[in-house]
């Protein structure tokens, strides 16, 4: 979403994909720019999001009346294999050299591949965490945020585990803010997360992963702590996971540096496209 001039006019823009096709609305805002901007924004957002909002609840109710059909012992299952898929996707994403069949065999067989030791340990302790993210009650806080990242890494970098970081990080071309501002950062993160309830769980959690990974708070991790809010957002509302695919990492990370509303438009068509045999169902 953007804001234009046009012959001494203001006016916001936005475009967005419906029915693959590319729709493109504005909104008059007058001679200047009002000072509620934010406001106009996020209604004018809404209001484009309305189909979507639909597919996404349509998503969320087929997906619980097929869930609940499922027995106990099937469900444990499906969410093993699920930490399986999550796990190796978003560790291969950073790095790791550890394969889908083989983060199978350290989870599900508790077999581990001659492979280095980090990457094991790595595997273990995020499939863990993950399950700690899915049935966490608490509602997000600094204080989980800094569990889930102690979790993963406490056997393999324990000098950064749970820890803000206290130094400058450059990721490409993104000059990450200065720590000292970290701890501020922060708690407007939370802050603005607990504010924002009304809005859909999917987009809630593309907004909270985008704000987390440009706060970027840990030396290394952010990707794996903020893929890990999107899914404890999502659990928590009673939707089904996305898992951001490694081998579609390139479009993931330009989604990331483009602006928020461009990510948040990225994610749902993904969430869509992913959950699709749910959208029709009656």
């Amino acid at each position: 979403m953007n804001i234009v001039k046009n012959n001494g006019y203001y006016y916001l823009a936005h475009s967005f994909r419906k029915e693959g096709k590319v729709i493109h609305r504005e909104k008059y805002l007058g001679k200047v720019i009002p000072k509620n901007i934010e406001e106009i924004k996020e209604k004018f957002m809404r209001e484009c999001m309305e189909d979507v909002i639909k597919k996404l609840k349509s998503i969320k109710n087929n997906f619980r009346k097929e869930w609940k059909r499922y027995p106990e012992s099937i469900k444990k299952e499906m969410l093993t294999d699920l930490s399986i898929n999550f796990t190796y996707n978003t560790n291969a994403i950073e790095g790791s050299t550890i394969t889908l069949e083989e983060t199978e065999d350290i989870i599900k067989n508790k077999i581990s591949p001659n492979k280095p030791l980090r990457d094991v340990q790595e595997t273990i302790n995020h499939s863990r965490a993950f399950f700690k993210a899915l049935n966490e009650k608490k509602e997000l806080s600094n204080h989980l945020i800094l569990q889930w990242h102690e979790e993963i890494f406490r056997d393999t970098k324990a000098d950064i585990a749970g820890k803000l970081r206290d130094y400058l990080v450059k990721v490409g071309n993104y000059v990450a803010p200065d720590w000292q501002d970290l701890s501020k950062l922060m708690k407007e993160f939370i802050e603005w997360f607990g504010k924002s309830k009304a809005i859909n769980p999917v987009e809630l959690a593309a907004r909270a992963h985008y704000k987390f990974e440009k706060i970027h708070s840990f030396g290394d991790g952010n990707g794996r702590v903020g893929r890990l809010i999107i899914a404890y957002v999502l659990k928590r509302n009673k939707y089904p996971l996305l898992i951001i695919e490694y081998k579609r990492r390139k479009a993931y990370y330009h989604a990331l540096g483009k602006s928020e509303d461009d990510f948040v438009n990225f994610f749902v068509r993904r969430y869509i496209g992913a959950h699709k045999k749910y959208v029709k169902q009656r």
